[in-house]
């Protein structure tokens, strides 16, 4: 796949989402540290490039594309997408999540203490990721909506009070890496969400939940950082070209 050689991991996986299940398996985080291409990520890891590379060639080619092409969205649609999709969902999970991590970590935490970390650190990566969507909605977000809209009425660009949106977005994409690392904590205490042996049902549902969370959030990142932060930069340039 030579197409591959030059392109970051977020750039392969902004073409088609169907490469981010064999990133997934290697272990390979294709939404906060996708600014890298797969010799590197994979001399990091220790991992065989070719082997992926061959694995990405399957993927790609043997299974019809079903997956939406969000490259092709404008950008307002694509920002709205997020807010309603994504952070919509954050919202709705975080409670329900709350609830299963306290409940297991009171009944089961003397066996499992890893359990307290786990709860610790999803309480922390709520209340960021908290403060974090707020910020897109009401600062990113619009301005955004704003740059769609002025071009389409060929109108002139007004200066943000950031200075450039490259500012909001540099911010936004340090929190994710936060987060990011937040979560790969959470994954290697929870041994990639595998309960125990002793685990209850509530113990199950709480780390199913936790693992679809993760992937819900890995995509969130994904469509911001390799998908609408560049083109939004792309867009502010042209306009104040």
């Amino acid at each position: 796949m030579e197409e591959t050689l030059e392109k970051t991991i977020g750039q392969i996986v902004a073409d088609d989402y169907r490469s981010a299940a064999v990133f997934e398996k290697f272990g390979i985080d294709f939404c906060c540290n996708g600014n890298r291409g797969i010799d590197q990520a994979c001399g990091e890891k220790g991992l065989d490039a070719d082997k992926l590379r061959k694995e990405l060639d399957v993927a790609l080619t043997d299974a019809p594309a079903e997956t939406t092409d969000y490259k092709s969205w404008p950008l307002d649609l694509l920002a709205d997408y997020i807010e309603k999709k994504h952070h919509r969902y954050v919202e709705e999970r975080i409670p329900v999540l709350k609830q299963y991590l306290n409940k297991i970590n009171k009944v089961h935490g003397a066996r499992h203490p890893e359990l307290g970390e786990i709860h610790d650190l999803f309480v922390a990566s709520a209340r960021e990721l908290a403060m974090h969507m707020k910020k897109e909605e009401l600062v990113l977000f619009p301005y955004i909506r704003k740059m769609v809209k002025v071009k389409q009425n060929g109108e002139k660009l007004d200066e943000p009070g950031f200075g450039t949106v490259k500012n909001p977005i540099q911010t936004m994409m340090h929190e994710h890496d936060n987060e990011g690392e937040r979560f790969r904590q959470i994954e290697r205490l929870s041994s990639d969400y595998t309960p125990p042996q002793d685990a209850c049902n509530t113990y199950k549902v709480a780390f199913a939940l936790l693992k679809e969370f993760q992937d819900d959030l890995h995509l969130h990142i994904h469509l911001e950082n390799n998908i609408l932060f560049p083109k939004a930069e792309e867009m502010e340039c042209q306009l104040k070209a």
